[in-house]
């Protein structure tokens, strides 16, 4: 981020409650060398990690755990030029322990795709950064809905 670009940064707690408001979002791995990204569906864990639920037999499964991998999450209004930006970047990983998988089964985000044999890959929020553009203004005052 820039200073002075139109936007504010937010803090890492802001960036998390702002995050628990929405329900879709990005991933960002490397898929054969190249970056990949696909939406999917998620939630935040008791500790801000975020949470996956798809087929065990995924693509993407195989693709992200023990990776390093971006997540992120926004909400935009086009009509009022204002909107939010979240980016969690941390390892990716498969829950194995099975009570932990009970807990999440319980608690965790649900698939809009179910499979037969369903895991949980959680994010560690090592890093988390976001921005904010409110009401079309930027920091200069300038109006951007002009």
């Amino acid at each position: 981020m820039y200073p002075n670009d139109g936007f504010r940064e937010l803090g890492r707690q802001e960036c998390l409650q702002l995050m628990n408001k929405v329900s879709v979002g990005r991933i960002v791995f490397t898929r054969h060398a190249l970056p990949a990204v696909l939406p999917v569906n998620f939630g935040l864990d008791h500790d801000d990690a975020v949470l996956l639920r798809t087929s065990a037999t995924s693509d993407l499964v195989r693709a992200i755990d023990g990776a390093v991998v971006a997540f992120e999450a926004d909400d935009v209004d086009a009509a009022r030029h204002s909107g939010w930006s979240v980016v969690v970047t941390g390892s990716a990983t498969v829950v194995t322990d099975p009570d932990e998988h009970r807990r999440l089964a319980r608690t965790g985000p649900v698939s809009w795709v179910p499979a037969p044999q369903e895991v949980f890959v959680r994010i560690e929020p090592e890093l988390v950064t976001g921005r904010e553009l409110i009401g079309g203004r930027t920091l200069y005052g300038v109006d951007l809905t002009a």
